[in-house]
């Protein structure tokens, strides 16, 4: 369940105002202002909270539960495109040193 304090964290990362999420959401001005105010799970129309969470994650937020997908509590962080790579493109691969060079002391065997 996504909570007031990540709804307002996703549109400080995207740098919307709370008009510009009403926009993207289709959803009214007065909802997401309430939404915000109350603190802890949002709690509306689940079609309404759908339409908000679909808004910020196709702006490229992606919203952390704080149980399986990360230790530190509930949170926000931007989504990386899928199908891509932070460090390579279609035609190009890169070897890190450390991954290719055998750093283990003689007869430490692997």
């Amino acid at each position: 369940m996504i909570t007031s304090q990540q709804l307002r964290a996703a549109r400080a990362l995207l740098h919307w105002e709370q008009k510009d999420l009403a926009e993207a959401a289709r959803v009214s001005l007065p909802l997401i202002k309430e939404l915000e105010v109350a603190a802890g799970q949002l709690k509306a129309e689940a079609r309404a909270i759908d339409a908000i969470v679909n808004a910020i994650q196709s702006a490229g937020v992606s919203f952390l539960d704080g149980n399986y997908s990360s230790p530190g509590g509930p949170g926000v962080r931007f989504s990386q495109p899928a199908g891509t790579s932070l460090d390579t493109t279609e035609d190009e691969t890169i070897q890190y040193r450390e991954f290719y060079e055998n750093d283990a002391p003689p007869g430490a065997g692997g």
